[in-house]
């Protein structure tokens, strides 16, 4: 348990995040099924992250992990195997509490002439499966959950060949879409995916880059299509993660509900898929720029942000729903904790997502900032905030969920009293040094 206090005095300075986990975990993944080197710079070094790369060591593929002695940055270095070197592990692939990994590799593995049973924590085992199950048995996988519940632990029969389908996801997923793309890799024929807003595109970026087929469209009834030709070998290259935007947006976060503050978040990922918060946050009325913009590969940026004191539209309420949902769903736990703060209604709606995450996070959000002294009631896909009532210091149950150990952390700033937040070590699962970098700013 770590206690927290009011902030005593405006945040001021520069923060530099760690390394986008997406961008992080696609890099070791992608330069596995590579053929050559890829050396990866800015690798986010949490528990997530590192239960990838230890899935891929099992399945033969040698990776280096070192720490650059001048500067202190991880440096890693994926030797691959190419899409058909991956062999055998010789037990149950592990993937903490990660559902990248754990979904992801669930794609490569249906392709593979091995046998392979895949599981993480206790949390992974109660998280939906059955939205990659369905489009890899319609591929030609056999995969099964093997407690009959459509969650992990999955077994998947190897050996068999696949088929490139054209699939129609229910929702806009980037673990389900690149799912089904990393089988396509392997598979004969076109493989589609269709969303009903584009979710991330950090595959379809990297993949490209890594040499593979493949392109996003609008399709003509208005939904987002992946679209991936198979037969291209990938390979190795040099990658540079740039900053997690969903770990800046505890910064962004931090400096609008303490006055007076300006934080400037140092080479963040901007791709227009994620960066939903900043747009939010900015209709929202906060003072939000971008400097030292650059648009090669996946745009970064320096996020400057300058408290403001934040409104609803002409009603006192703020909507947020519909294709917006997508590009922010991971900060929704912090962007309700900002709302909160304000003295406005905010509805949050069509993120039903976010029952299925590490914790309910409807849930979990409405009972913590309700334990704060908030207005605050639960809907069955978001959640309405009446603001304008003072946050007060209260115990903080994180669920052993990172982002709402961090949301609150960032909600104790402006409550009085003290805070207390249970199991804060959750925060490895994507920002070790979270508690460390925020405390520099107190």
């Amino acid at each position: 348990m770590i206690s927290l206090l009011k902030a005593p005095h405006p945040l001021k300075g520069n923060v530099y995040v760690p390394g986008d986990k997406s961008i992080s975990h696609r890099s070791i993944m992608f330069g596995a099924l590579a053929k050559g080197t890829t050396e990866i710079t800015g690798f986010l070094e949490s528990a997530d992250c590192l239960s990838t790369i230890d899935c891929f060591r099992r399945l033969g593929v040698h990776i280096d992990h070192t720490i650059r002695p001048t500067n202190g940055v991880p440096k890693i270095t994926v030797h691959g195997n190419g899409l058909h070197g991956l062999t055998a592990p010789s037990r149950t692939l592990f993937t903490g509490n990660s559902g990248t990994t754990t979904r992801l590799m669930s794609g490569i593995l249906a392709a593979q002439p091995f046998d392979c049973n895949i599981t993480g924590d206790s949390s992974i085992e109660k998280r939906p499966m059955k939205r990659i199950i369905e489009p890899l048995t319609q591929m030609g996988a056999d995969i099964s959950s093997i407690m009959g519940n459509d969650c992990a632990p999955l077994h998947i029969n190897g050996g068999k060949k696949l088929h490139g389908i054209n699939y129609r996801s229910k929702v806009a997923s980037a673990q389900v879409k690149s799912c089904i793309l990393l089988a396509g890799l392997y598979s004969e024929g076109d493989t589609v995916v269709y969303e009903p807003a584009l979710s991330r595109n950090h595959s379809e970026i990297m993949l490209s880059a890594f040499g593979a087929d493949i392109h996003n469209e609008i399709a003509r009834d208005g939904s987002a299509a992946a679209i991936l030709h198979p037969g291209t070998e990938l390979r190795g290259m040099n990658i540079n993660v740039p900053g997690d935007i969903s770990s800046a947006a505890f910064f962004i976060a931090a400096a609008l509900v303490v006055p007076g503050s300006e934080l400037v978040i140092k080479n963040v990922g901007i791709n227009e898929t994620r960066a939903g918060i900043i747009t939010i946050f900015k209709q929202m009325g906060a003072d939000i720029t971008l400097e030292n913009i650059k648009k090669d590969g996946e745009p970064t940026a320096d996020i400057v942000v300058k408290y403001s004191e934040l409104h609803g539209n002409q009603n006192g309420i703020f909507e947020i729903g519909g294709k917006d949902i997508p590009t922010l769903i991971d900060e929704i736990p912090v962007i309700a904790v900002v709302a909160a703060t304000g003295d406005f209604e905010t509805i949050i709606k069509d993120a039903g997502e976010l029952k299925v995450k590490e914790s309910n996070r409807i849930d979990s959000v409405v009972e913590n900032l309700k334990a704060m002294g908030c207005d605050i009631e639960a809907t069955d896909d978001g959640m309405v905030i009446h603001g304008g009532k003072p946050l007060q210091g209260a115990d903080i149950n994180s669920y052993n969920d990172h982002r709402l150990a961090m949301s609150f952390a960032i909600a104790s700033l402006a409550a009085n009293g003290t805070t207390r937040i249970l199991d804060e070590s959750c925060v490895n699962i994507s920002y070790p040094t979270f508690f460390n970098d925020l405390q520099s700013l107190i």
